[in-house]
């Protein structure tokens, strides 16, 4: 059976820094044997407010951490799943993407975020995804890979079952979501909400994260906490994250590993069938 490695990064506003951080893990991933490494969104770069978000951004054509892990893909012929940043046709605004880089180096698959993360909690984070990002606009249909059939989302998807329940019936194996989770939202509801898809898709949800504060103010901090949860809903690898304000477990730059065993996949969908009553209601496609 095929390994998927999921890497934990805190990437900061430096490339330089985030590729070296991204190459360690490319290198931990490729000694485990791993035929994909799944990566954390905005892994190229996080910024400390929208304006730097914007003016830090480069065409994949040019992003030194882009092409660099390209030529890593290549080296260690492993696939890379990662998240970045792309501008906008007007560059007034981001794409926040996910991109598949075969074990060619090429990139062959680019899914655009489809909810903003638009949140203002009491006592806690206030972030407006939407003042720097644009909004995708499709689903990404599921494609073949090393390791299954597999459905790309990026972190706020979570919350929203269509999009999951849409690849499912598309015939997704294996659900994505890398993010950059914040530590109240992490601790509430992350380890929750990625078995609630695995269970209700019957599909593996690979969910690699930041972790740790991304600058010196630690103005903006990610929970951690990446994993692979199986289709019966079983965390199978999990780093650790944001315990306390000490940062301790933050197993920033570590991977963990999990075998996927496309045939259990089969043998849950097959013994509890999950017959949709689209006479009732419609169809999530």
């Amino acid at each position: 059976m095929p390994l998927a490695a999921i890497g934990q990064l805190c990437s900061t506003t430096s490339f330089t820094h985030n590729l070296a951080q991204a190459r360690h893990l490319v290198e931990k991933a490729s000694a485990a044997g791993a035929k994909a490494l799944f990566l954390p969104e905005a892994s190229d770069y996080i910024a400390p407010n929208a304006a730097a978000t914007v003016s830090l951004c480069q065409p994949v054509t040019k992003s030194l951490f882009v092409l660099g892990l390209q030529k890593e893909a290549q080296k260690h012929k492993l696939a890379i799943n990662v998240g970045v940043h792309e501008p906008t046709p007007d560059s007034k605004k981001v794409k926040n993407t996910l991109l598949w880089i075969n074990e060619d180096g090429e990139i062959v698959q680019r899914y655009q975020k489809l909810h903003l993360f638009d949140v203002e909690i009491k006592d806690g984070p206030i972030l407006k995804e939407s003042n720097s990002v644009e909004k995708g606009k499709e689903i990404l249909d599921p494609f073949e890979t090393a390791v299954g059939k597999v459905g790309l989302l990026i972190c706020f998807d979570l919350r929203f079952p269509e999009p999951g329940l849409a690849l499912r019936h598309r015939g997704a194996q294996i659900l994505t979501y890398p993010s950059a989770f914040t530590v109240p939202t992490g601790k509430a509801h992350w380890s929750t909400l990625l078995r609630a898809r695995a269970i209700e898709t019957q599909s593996y949800v690979i969910a690699a994260a930041q972790s740790g504060s991304h600058n010196e103010e630690k103005t903006r901090r990610s929970y951690g906490h990446g994993m692979i949860v199986d289709p019966w809903g079983k965390v199978v690898a999990e780093l650790g994250g944001e315990e306390d304000e000490q940062g301790r477990g933050l197993d920033i730059g570590e991977i963990a590993v999990a075998e996927i065993d496309l045939e259990y996949v089969e043998k849950v969908r097959r013994e509890v069938p999950l017959l949709r009553r689209t006479d009732v209601y419609p169809e999530i496609i």
